[in-house]
């Protein structure tokens, strides 16, 4: 790294802010820690000194990584200021000084993390087979029973108890890549499998892949497609950001496709803002904003789409909707208008849906408390609803509303569901 990391800083776009408050009601940082530095105004005032060189950018580190990314404040903003581009700015920045700074040991863990594990498949494969064979030879069992599960950080025990059942390897490696519907396709669709989505929540791929062939679709999961970049993106790589996402637009441009479709709500959200990564590349940037405009939400498709339900469920319903997928790709109703067509449900909203779950990617991992205290405020609103069944559009805020339903000792009668595992069910799928 070289150069004065400050002048990554989105330093006209804090101009755009004229401090008056509208954001603080909907950030959900400084709802819980009641600190003027962890609301979005206080940040980019923060943004604003550093990049004057009033501040040091140490200053800035502590608000900018307590800050979930949910975006909210970009929704009620009077003015339009593009709080994530400044935010993404101010993560670049403390990146780049950190590795000015970093020690070999700690740049080899970097490395492993965001260039080793999340863009390669095979690695991600391995890591599922192992988690695999860990549930499936009985050693959760013997580590729950005799407490070993308790030697992980409190963050990783309490994910390790709300991770799914992962499938076979055999099963995984047998996966169809392509499917035809009955008749002549509606739409030629490519599919997003996703890094953690595929290893984690490869099941409810599956159900995507065959819900979008049910309604019509000829679905591709093309090969060749890596991970969607929101993780390195977030955390200042845009290198690596940059490379990913070219690799996914080549992919996706081998074949003729109406829509490329994704069922993870921040992954969307990446895959929809690729251009901006291109800003100073016209050919690159001409080409993600094609993709971009191909890459929808699984709901935006199913919305239109003729669904084969074959059967009513009957169950207390509430919808815990992505902050990426409402705040950033403006995918709101088609979720709700979905839920709906499912006759049996007794649909009760949230309060306060917008309200982040606390996940936002690895923030529960490496903010554990303080996601947990957003998590308690979205329990709340969750309890008061008494539901069966909590429905969520993203990998991260199902493990959350999971996570959320142990802490709360709700298991025996309340569970969380992606919208593509409702719907699977409701059209005899699963």
């Amino acid at each position: 790294m070289s150069g004065d990391p400050r002048k990554k800083l989105a330093y006209n776009e804090t101009f755009d802010c004229i401090q008056c408050g509208s954001c603080l009601p909907a950030c959900p940082t400084y709802k819980t820690m009641g600190k003027e530095t962890q609301s979005p105004r206080g940040r980019i005032n923060l943004v604003k000194m550093a990049a004057e060189g009033k501040i040091s950018l140490d200053k800035l580190k502590g608000p900018i990584n307590l800050c979930l990314g949910c975006r909210a404040c970009e929704r009620v903003c009077p003015t339009n200021v593009k709080y994530g581009k400044i935010l993404e700015s101010a993560k670049e920045a403390l990146y780049e000084q950190e590795m000015d700074m970093v020690s070999p040991v700690k740049r080899f863990e970097e490395d492993l993390f965001y260039k080793q594990i999340f863009p390669k498949r095979h690695m991600l494969n391995t890591a599922s087979n192992i988690l695999w064979f860990y549930q499936k030879s009985g050693l959760k069992t013997v580590a729950h029973l005799t407490g070993m599960n308790k030697l992980l950080p409190h963050s990783l025990e309490t994910f390790e108890q709300a991770t799914p059942k992962i499938s076979s390897p055999s099963h995984r490696h047998h996966r169809p890549k392509r499917l035809f519907p009955e008749g002549k396709p509606l739409f030629k669709v490519g599919f997003f499998t996703g890094c953690v989505m595929d290893a984690v929540f490869d099941r409810i791929n599956d159900l995507s892949m065959e819900l979008l062939a049910a309604c019509g679709c000829e679905v591709v999961a093309a090969e060749g497609q890596t991970c969607c970049g929101a993780l390195h993106d977030h955390g200042g790589r845009t290198d690596l950001t940059q490379e990913l996402a070219k690799r996914n637009i080549e992919v996706f441009e081998q074949e003729s496709f109406d829509y490329i479709v994704n069922n993870a709500g921040g992954c969307g959200a990446m895959l929809g803002e690729y251009a901006h990564l291109f800003e100073d590349d016209e050919e690159w940037k001409q080409r993600a904003e094609r993709f971009a405009k191909k890459s929808v939400d699984i709901s935006v498709l199913l919305a239109q789409l003729p669904l084969p339900i074959k059967k009513e469920i009957h169950c207390r319903v509430t919808f815990q909707p992505s902050c990426h997928m409402t705040n950033v790709q403006k995918v709101i109703h088609e979720p709700l208008q979905l839920i709906r067509t499912i006759k049996g449900l007794d649909f009760h909203p949230l309060d306060d849906p917008d309200f982040c779950c606390g996940s936002a990617g690895v923030y529960n991992i490496v903010n554990y408390e303080e996601s947990m205290k957003i998590l308690d405020v979205k329990m709340a609103d969750v309890k008061d609803k008494n539901p069966d069944l909590i429905v969520t559009t993203n990998p991260g805020c199902l493990l959350q509303m999971k996570a959320g339903i142990e802490r709360e000792h709700l298991g025996d009668h309340v569970r969380a569901v992606h919208l593509v595992e409702l719907l699977a069910e409701a059209c005899g799928l699963n």
